[in-house]
């Protein structure tokens, strides 16, 4: 009894700090700088998607902000999901609880589908067509959660070190192909004259927004290491906001030298146009070294992804929203582990059989729905709570603007994706819906409602 009673108290291992932060919000989303985003290209031209990653980063930046102030004062795994469980309530926070850990697992699935198609490109090149790529995907999914079974701290220092790598994979690209060392061989003006600049007009702005988003979603998985940082007030702000001006450049610079080297009508349906781009460029060292970033910013990708999901399982099955029996951490590894092994055949399933832009699209309306909650968040958490009544880590600026602004910019891209997957956004909504229902007629019986409220705050305002 005794031994079981001090296996029950064993929590998670504050280890990290700010950098390791920065690497789990950058290696989740640098692999949209690789592929994905340039979907944005053929759903409305180049100039388009420039503008699709501008308003992007604008949004991105207030999801930033808005979760740099609560998570800095709301220092607990699980994330979004624990705030809305202290703001909003029960309800809320089940559903944002499964629009993180579907987000995080359609996302991890689709970096698993690209690794396979990866391999399967190199040995194509190298003189080995119809290799299998199914075993490369099984064995990406289940090396990386093996890595987050033994422990966060060589979990996040692998994505660190491999995340800087990609990163400066990016910058190298910019440097040898913008003129600034040797010859450019950027056709700006040839590629993007007369009806290429933007073939379908400003609706073609509007569709860009759904793949825009790629160049920065999951950026707010920082907050799923509220629980493991040392200084949860200083490491989780400084490591966010760093993150979106890290994928704001990154982005940036992909579009300027990816633009200046393809078409729009070949950008806009490329696998890998960084990779592309490399090899148009001419030089061997660049293909072979954006090769490496490339599958490099996959494998970060899905490493976050797998300790995301699996903080924020673990976060609603110690508050029993799930069965408790995902809650457990191990004694010696202090990591959820039942969590994360048993997301791994969820992600396995869809990567293996469901196509890549289906996983991307329900990766990104589980993350819409979950910014669409962010600006209720922090309006309600700012009116219960005030400034003077709760000291914060962090507290964002130009407040209620960026709720406004998040709000408006999550609609214009909600009908982004209804113009292209519309059938799939209703049927993911209703799919919501569902599980809400289930969850108020059936599961909150089970909740241990007196202990889901864990911060020492003093009461609402009002109350």
């Amino acid at each position: 009894m005794a031994q079981a009673q001090q296996t029950e108290h064993v929590g998670l291992a504050r280890v990290l700090g700010p950098a390791h932060v920065w690497a789990l919000g950058v290696g989740i989303v640098l692999v949209g700088e690789y592929m994905g985003w340039n979907f944005s290209v053929g759903k409305g031209g180049a100039y388009a998607a420039l503008m699709a990653c501008w308003f992007a980063g604008i949004l991105y930046t207030c999801v930033a902000m808005i979760d740099s102030e609560v998570t800095s004062t709301v220092a607990a795994a699980g994330g979004q999901y624990t705030q809305a469980k202290h703001i909003v309530g029960p309800l809320m926070a089940f559903n944002v609880g499964l629009y993180l850990v579907f987000a995080y697992t359609m996302l991890e699935a689709a970096n698993a589908i690209t690794f396979g198609f990866l391999v399967d490109t190199v040995a194509t090149m190298s003189g080995h067509s119809g290799l299998d790529q199914r075993p490369f995907i099984i064995l990406a999914i289940m090396f990386l959660a093996w890595l987050n079974y033994r422990g966060v701290l060589a979990t996040l220092t692998f994505n660190l070190v491999i995340t800087a790598i990609a990163f400066t994979a990016v910058i190298v690209l910019f440097l040898a192909t913008s003129g600034v060392v040797g010859v450019s061989p950027l056709r700006h003006a040839e590629l993007m004259s007369g009806a290429a600049a933007m073939p379908y007009g400003w609706l073609g702005v509007l569709a860009a927004m759904h793949f825009g988003l790629w160049y920065y979603l999951g950026i707010e998985g920082t907050t799923q290491a509220a629980e493991e940082v040392r200084s949860p007030a200083r490491s989780l702000p400084f490591g966010t906001l760093a993150g979106v001006m890290t994928l704001a450049i990154a982005a940036t610079l992909t579009w300027y030298v990816c633009s200046g080297l393809m078409p729009w009508e070949y950008l806009g349906q490329a696998g890998v146009p960084l990779f592309d781009a490399a090899r148009l460029s001419g030089s061997t060292f660049l293909m072979v070294f954006l090769g490496i970033g490339t599958m490099f910013a996959t494998l970060a990708s899905a490493n976050g992804c797998i300790n995301d999901a699996s903080r924020a399982w673990f976060a609603m099955a110690r508050d029993r929203y799930l069965p408790g029996w995902f809650g457990a951490v191990h004694p010696k590894y202090r990591t959820p582990y039942r969590s994360i092994i048993f997301l791994v055949p969820i992600a396995l399933i869809f990567a293996l059989g469901a196509p890549i832009d289906q996983v991307i699209t329900f990766s990104i309306l589980s993350g819409l729905l979950e910014y669409t909650f962010m600006p209720l968040n922090i309006i309600l958490f700012r009116r219960k709570w005030p400034l003077e009544t709760i000291k914060r880590g962090y507290e964002h600026p130009f407040h209620p603007l960026p709720a406004f602004a998040l709000l408006a910019l999550c609609g214009m891209a909600f009908f982004a994706v209804f113009l292209g997957y519309g059938t799939q956004l209703v049927a993911m909504i209703a799919f919501y819906i569902v599980v809400s229902l289930w969850f108020h007629f059936w599961r909150y019986r089970f909740v241990n409602r007196g202990a889901q409220f864990t911060m020492p705050w003093p009461k609402p305002k009002g109350y």
